[in-house]
């Protein structure tokens, strides 16, 4: 995996994820890719991970149940990866709330080789 001085995860969308997405990201200085854009749209969920980390990219997934067992299964393993964020299907608006909550509290080092849920970062009201 690429070291990255960086403060700001650099973010990958895997297929199931909106590509607009990854265009709304950029348009806030922020560094994203979608699988759609990268040509990525046939790849494993490992191939899709494999993909993210030799890009030095965390990815954004819908897809719980087969993301997690595998971020498991590579820390078992002694792999790294730049991490996983997994959200289940908003509203696009919400979605793309929640990843800027995200990008703008967690850093390339406290993202690597976890698991985090954008759930985490909806907005709380009081």
């Amino acid at each position: 995996m690429p070291d990255n001085d960086d403060l700001f995860v650099a973010l990958y969308t895997d297929e199931d994820v909106n590509p607009k997405l990854a265009t709304k990201i950029r348009g806030r200085d922020y560094d994203a890719r979608s699988a759609h854009e990268e040509g990525n749209l046939e790849l494993s969920d490992d191939e899709q991970l494999k993909y993210a980390i030799a890009q030095g990219r965390a990815i954004l997934t819908h897809n719980t149940k087969d993301f997690e067992p595998l971020h498991r299964k590579w820390l078992a393993e002694g792999k790294e990866h730049a991490g996983i964020i997994v959200s289940t299907r908003i509203e696009f608006g919400e979605l793309l709330r929640r990843i800027l909550r995200l990008l703008n509290h967690i850093t390339v080092d406290e993202m690597r080789n976890t698991i985090r849920y954008l759930s985490d970062f909806a907005e709380r009201r009081k």
